[in-house]
């Protein structure tokens, strides 16, 4: 059954409330051998020293046993060593060069970061072949690793072998690319191949300060290519270009059968439709990946500014001017980024815009200045008159420009490091975090009618009485061009994305931490009480939005019915991919495509 037919059964079969979990997991799941587990260390069958050598060898001599970050920590938590490691961690790009951490050290009831038993540096994919042959030859859980940016700990696990390809970070440019088996049936376009350990800020710096063009990625500079396209692949732009994933021309992948395997739209399309929004290490390895590159707009700007409401009544008021303001002006191409809702009665807004000058970007935004000055009493504006920056969008991610334009960029300290390796500030709050509570939520473009825009806004109001809400609305594409929603609708995301104005996210983080590292235990009560903070915001917006999904990559790690809240109709067709590429279930990740066969820890399957 070809792709557009398995989503036409799907869609013809009815879902009763509450079935979808059941449905899914019944009709095309990975079918492990019935009580397989995977083999752990100390077990009879895990590899002897000689199996663990000889992979050693096939792979270059890139095969590393996984050192504990912390263990220095644990005899002298004083010691100033482990002072230093806590310092490191507010920098992403030292998280990232280290094998044995990811981005989040943890979530507090949910997984903390644990280093592999072996890790194989990947330089090559042959070294990625070696590894997944090796997993599957005996019988070991599987672990892969780029960025390591996953809310999800999806990127490690103990007892497991570690794929780790952040050097696999080539970037190579295409003036006329033609995916493989498509000549003829596609025109040649620009385009750049990256490795699948290639960070944002690298490929940006490449494809935009270099080469004069613009590649659809993340918003965070230091998340891997690999893992951000394959959840769907949202970035501060999104509005004008889409989706990350809607832009991939082709990709290598290891399958579980240790085939290399090229996925375009004329080539395997459907692992291709799957790897587009299917979720990171579901399907295989990813090693490289082919984006077109989209025309360069003229200006990349900012506009940043912080309003204080005089009381709760007020900031009711300045809920609906904004909502009412983007929604009129600012659901457009131009726009995207965040507007914040805090629960202290401030309203911050952080966004960015594209194809316009400054004085253009500061005439929309002045109507929404001017409702502000007519009632100084109630409002109060951080910057004034309204802080807009803007450049040439070619400078827009060159390390000096960024610096020169706003100051507070955040770069790697490490002695030597690269020029190129920065960061937005904001991105440090993750860096090393520890997760307390999480949720996100699509809302549909329907809340800003006329009809329901005011009991949006009272949702709203009411969420911020118990956390802070915060818009991303460059993460939702109603108000993009048709062609960018057109390709989005060809991936595999929920296509609840399409229509969504915003992705509202309400989390909450602390400090670097780790369990048993005393004066750096991850504060357990405080979590909790932040989650069900969290929780009782969310329901007030879900009450507007009961039926809203959620975006894989920055979700519930407990998100109920994960399989319609991720993928939406989509899911069958997942499944479908999953059998024939992995059909005894070697990639496994939590919340994963074919995750509902296995135990929490992806060692048992369970039927």
């Amino acid at each position: 059954m070809n792709r557009r037919r398995l989503l036409q059964a799907a869609a013809a079969t009815p879902l009763l409330a509450g079935s979808a979990t059941t449905m899914f997991a019944n009709t095309f799941a990975a079918t492990p051998p019935v009580g397989f587990r995977r083999v752990r260390p100390g077990d009879a069958a895990w590899p002897s020293a000689g199996l663990w050598e000889q992979l050693g060898r096939d792979v270059g001599g890139r095969l590393v046993t996984v050192p504990r970050p912390f263990e220095a920590c644990r005899g002298t938590p004083t010691a100033a060593a482990c002072a230093e490691l806590f310092k490191s961690l507010k920098n992403p790009y030292f998280i990232g060069d280290a094998v044995g951490l990811t981005q989040s050290l943890g979530w507090v009831d949910a997984w903390t970061s644990q280093p592999s038993a072996y890790a194989v540096a990947a330089r090559t994919t042959g070294d990625v072949v070696a590894a997944v042959n090796f997993a599957r030859q005996h019988k070991l859980r599987l672990v892969v690793k780029g960025g390591g940016h996953s809310y999800q700990g999806t990127s490690n696990a103990p007892d497991s072998l570690l794929v780790w390809t952040r050097q696999m970070n080539d970037i190579t440019l295409h003036d006329a690319f033609v995916a493989a088996g498509c000549d003829g049936q596609a025109k040649p376009t620009r385009a750049v191949t990256v490795g699948a350990g290639a960070l944002w800020a690298h490929v940006y710096d490449a494809v935009t300060t270099q080469a004069g063009g613009y590649v659809q990625g993340g918003g965070c500079m230091t998340v891997g290519v690999a893992g951000l396209v394959q959840s769907g692949g949202f970035g501060s732009f999104s509005k004008a270009f889409g989706l990350a994933s809607g832009s991939l021309l082709q990709a290598e992948v290891v399958t579980a059968d240790g085939a290399v395997r090229v996925a375009n739209a004329c080539t395997n399309p459907d692992l291709f439709w799957g790897l587009k929004g299917g979720g990171g290490g579901s399907l295989g390895v990813v090693t490289r990946l082919t984006l077109r590159i989209h025309q360069l707009p003229e200006t990349f700007g900012a506009v940043n500014m912080t309003i204080k409401a005089a009381s709760a009544p007020a900031f009711r008021r300045l809920i609906g001017l904004i909502v009412d303001f983007y929604g009129r002006s600012l659901m457009n191409p131009h726009w995207g980024e965040q507007i914040r809702f805090r629960a202290d009665n401030v309203l911050k807004i952080s966004m960015v815009f594209q194809g316009l000058d400054r004085s253009q970007a500061q005439a929309i935004w002045q109507p929404f200045m001017d409702s502000l000055a007519g009632a100084p009493e109630d409002f109060k504006v951080e910057f004034s008159p309204l802080k807009f920056i803007s450049t040439p969008a070619r400078y827009f991610w060159a390390p000096t420009m960024i610096t020169k334009l706003l100051g507070f960029i955040r770069t790697d300290d490490r002695p030597g490091a690269p020029k190129g390796n920065v960061f937005w500030p904001g991105d440090q709050g993750q860096a090393g975090q520890v997760l307390h509570g999480y949720q996100s939520a699509w809302l549909p473009a329907a809340l800003l009618r006329d009809e329901q825009r005011q009991a949006f806004c009272d949702a709203l109001f009411a969420a911020t009485r118990h956390w802070g809400v915060s818009l991303h609305v460059n993460k939702g594409l109603a108000g993009a061009p048709a062609e960018a929603i057109a390709a989005a609708r060809d991936t595999a995301m929920n296509p609840a994305a399409l229509d969504a104005f915003a992705l509202a996210i309400l989390g909450a983080e602390g400090p670097p931490a780790y369990p048993g590292v005393s004066g750096h235990e991850p504060d357990a009560v405080l979590a909790r009480q932040r989650a069900q903070a969290i929780e009782r915001a969310m329901n007030e917006l879900r009450k507007q939005a009961p039926n809203a999904g959620s975006y894989v990559s920055e979700s519930n790690f407990f998100e109920p019915n994960w399989q319609q809240s991720f993928w939406g109709s989509n899911y069958p067709g997942l499944l479908a991919v999953k059998e024939k590429y992995d059909p005894e279930g070697l990639f496994f990740v939590h919340h994963g495509v074919g995750s509902e066969r296995w135990s929490a820890d992806g060692f048992t399957a369970l039927r």
